[in-house]
């Protein structure tokens, strides 16, 4: 019994809270209208049940709230049609858009100094 419920513990739950905070946000025409705004657009991709996109995600919107002018939007990797719009092919990948363009890129970036670092550079 005590193993079922470790079992529980240290698996199902922390990846069903990771998968409950994850939601798809982009939409092409928001993102377009943020970025003739002139703001910085900050796009993650994402999947069910992937720890690093949880963390990148958590860092990500607590840097919206931190910086004035950016927009920020997440998708689901397995969407093929905004995966291909941005040849995205892996989660966790962070894109930084500036004046209409992609000024940055990685992948599996999940620590907040790194992340803030690179948004800094471009607002």
């Amino acid at each position: 019994m005590f193993k079922k419920f470790l079992i529980i513990l240290f698996v199902v739950i922390p990846f069903n809270a990771f998968a409950l905070e994850k939601e798809t946000t982009f939409d092409q025409q928001k993102f377009k209208k943020a970025l003739s705004d002139g703001k910085v657009v900050v796009v993650s991709s994402w999947i069910k049940y992937c720890y690093s996109c949880a963390s990148q995600m958590k860092v990500l919107k607590e840097a919206k709230k931190d910086f004035d002018n950016i927009e920020y939007y997440a998708f689901d990797v397995t969407n093929e049609n905004i995966s291909n719009l941005f040849n995205v092919q892996y989660q966790s990948t962070l894109l930084i858009f500036k004046d209409n363009k992609e000024v940055y890129r990685s992948i599996g970036e999940t620590t907040q100094k790194e992340i803030y670092k690179a948004i800094k550079t471009f607002i």
